[in-house]
């Protein structure tokens, strides 16, 4: 599978609905090595027959096919609303990468492809779709539907989301979940894609606003966006360097080798420190390495998606 060639040097994908569909096929067609083996290739068009429920629009050629059996599912059905909100602030575009490619995508990449490949499975299985995207502003909203039309527009939105990457976009988690937590009124699946980094530093308040987005009964999802070997390893060379952060501006010029082992353990416990408060207000936390594949992030949705039955 040749996703080189899909993606655009400029920062955009060319073409950002044929990736996600690659990825997910490619996730489909590995799903009989895990344990959700009641999803076949044809998951999308399908669903597992409960006992009891009427055999009426049983599959019976697939059952001949799998020995399982599925009913059809019909366009009139929906099953779950699922809202996806993403950090936009200058921190996610980190690293800045002069091309893509699937092997090097950066955090805002990373989570533009993986947001696009949750919203095809979405939209194969008829559900409604809403998209939050925020940074120092609330930059884009659009509540839950389910059109071929509001998924284009949906799609067109991530690919603009990646194109505008200056810096002193600063990340203002915790005012902007609070305005995204009272436009979802009705139950939905939530998942949040963010590297954690704040510019806003009051810990406390964060939570507060991460705990509202589970009012209402949501289930709520953290995709934690990070690059692993960088950001928690620090994993540079010994050479002066200067660090410049890219939502202040702030810097400090230092080699990397005297302040590796302090900066691995402080970022170590903050990040232990969001998984327990997540654990605490029973938040579903995963991590997401962007050097890695997008199997664990479409694998927590089919988990959550269960959950939330």
């Amino acid at each position: 599978m040749d996703l080189q060639s899909e993606l655009n040097k400029a920062g955009g994908f060319k073409n950002l609905e044929l990736l996600a569909k690659q990825v997910v096929e490619g996730f489909i067609a590995g799903i009989h090595k895990s344990p959700f083996h009641g999803f076949s290739a044809e998951f999308a068009e399908h669903k597992i027959y409960n006992q009891g429920e009427s055999t009426r629009h049983i599959d019976w050629k697939l059952f001949a096919k799998t020995d399982k059996l599925y009913t059809k599912r019909y366009d009139d059905e929906t099953n779950l609303r699922c809202h996806l909100i993403v950090d936009n602030s200058s921190s996610m575009h980190y690293p800045e990468l002069k091309e893509y490619g699937i092997d090097s995508l950066n955090k805002i990449a990373f989570s533009a492809l993986a947001v696009a490949s949750l919203m095809h499975i979405l939209k194969k299985q008829r559900d409604a779709v809403g998209l939050s995207i925020y940074s120092d502003n609330y930059d884009f909203y659009a509540p839950e539907k389910g059109s071929e039309r509001h998924h284009q527009m949906l799609m067109h939105q991530l690919n603009t989301m990646m194109l505008n990457n200056g810096q002193g976009k600063k990340t203002e988690t915790y005012t902007y979940l609070h305005q995204i937590a009272e436009k979802i009124h009705k139950r939905s699946l939530i998942f949040f894609f963010t590297d954690m980094f704040q510019t806003e530093t009051d810990d406390e308040a964060l939570f507060d606003a991460l705990r509202h987005l589970k009012h209402n009964k949501h289930e709520v999802v953290l995709f934690h966006v990070f690059d692993k070997q960088m950001e928690l390893q620090f994993d540079f060379d010994n050479t002066p360097k200067r660090f410049i952060d890219i939502e202040t501006g702030d810097h400090i010029n230092l080699y990397a080798d005297r302040i590796k082992e302090t900066y691995e353990t402080a970022v170590k416990d903050y990040f232990k420190a969001i998984r327990l408060k997540c654990q605490q207000y029973r938040i579903n936390y995963v991590e997401a390495d962007i050097n890695k594949d997008f199997n664990n992030i479409l694998t927590t949705y089919m988990i959550a998606r269960e959950k939330f039955k």
